[in-house]
């Protein structure tokens, strides 16, 4: 058994997609993660704790260690033989919220950390969207706000676009939903028509959200890539989607591959409200969701200890 040095980090939720912004545009959420790494114990060992912790596995297989493990690898390091993790999870798994993107930017922030930062900000996003599979996430995670990302060659480019103060609300259904099948189920052509629609879009939702224009906004988050066959795998989503809209939203979007929802709100008094609005016609097709009522977050992952 060893004692050793630590830190603490903490990671928010993420939305993804936006509507029409496919694979390219994120945004953070201030729902967080928090997690403390600590060189000691005997062997590797995971905590969990908070709403969704006790889902999650407790060993190396756990997504947090499995990021750090790699970053220690990546470094040419060798791993540390004691580690302990304790993780107080409020980002729901499997929600389309970006938690497997919070999991590895975790991971690799408390390793990279306790190794004196052989990482810059551009490598630890190389390596979590390699480990996570959605640069649109784990940017949003990393950098905060809104950000765009795009894959240049053999390199992300991002860029962080400040939003003024936003308000989203969200329906979490209890729905076991897997990223890869709702990415399998999408067309693998579309035509150019459709193609140049969402193109037009998602420059409008990046100006409608950096301006605090919600009358634009609500003209331009459609999309005709992706989301009308996801919102076939979610059992009540169509009516949930509808309840936002009649009860106030400016725009309706699913929030990353689903089965959660996000509708934009001009005011935070609204977004609680809209939230159970959706939650209430989730529950009206025999299904259980959770309203949550959160603001855009203009702050990324950060090492507080």
């Amino acid at each position: 058994m060893t004692t050793g040095a630590g830190c603490r980090v903490r990671v928010p939720a993420t939305t993804a997609n936006l509507g029409p912004g496919f694979d390219c545009l994120g945004m953070a959420l201030d729902l967080w993660n928090d997690v403390r790494f600590s060189l000691e114990g005997d062997g590797v060992r995971v905590t969990m704790a908070g709403e969704y912790g006790e889902s999650l596995p407790t060993d190396e297989t756990n997504l947090v260690a499995r990021s750090f493990l790699r970053l220690y690898e990546e470094a040419g390091a060798a791993p540390p033989a004691d580690l302990t993790i304790d993780c107080d999870v409020r980002v729901p798994p499997s929600s389309g919220l970006g938690s497997s993107a919070a999991a590895a930017v975790a991971g690799l922030l408390g390793a990279n950390t306790l190794l004196g930062r052989p990482f810059d900000r551009a490598g630890v996003l190389e390596l979590a969207a390699a480990i996570d599979g959605h640069p649109d996430n784990v940017a949003a995670t990393l950098l905060g706000g809104l950000t765009i990302v795009v894959r240049k060659e053999e390199r992300l480019l991002t860029k962080k676009i400040l939003v003024p103060e936003a308000h989203v609300a969200l329906a979490v259904p209890a729905l076991a939903f897997s990223t890869r099948a709702a990415r399998a189920g999408l067309p693998t052509q579309v035509s150019m028509k459709d193609a140049v629609f969402n193109l037009g879009r998602t420059p409008l939702v990046v100006e409608a959200l950096r301006t605090g224009d919600f009358e634009l906004l609500s003209q331009v988050m459609e999309d005709r890539l992706h989301q009308a066959a996801r919102l076939k795998l979610i059992p009540g989503g169509r009516a949930a989607w509808v309840a936002a809209q009649q009860a106030g939203a400016a725009a309706v979007a699913i929030s990353g591959s689903g089965p959660s929802l996000i509708a934009f709100v001009s005011l935070a008094t609204d977004a609680l409200r809209v939230a159970r609005a959706m939650a209430e016609a989730f529950g009206g097709m025999g299904v259980v969701a959770q309203p949550l009522g959160l603001s855009v977050s203009a702050g990324g992952a950060t090492v507080v200890a």
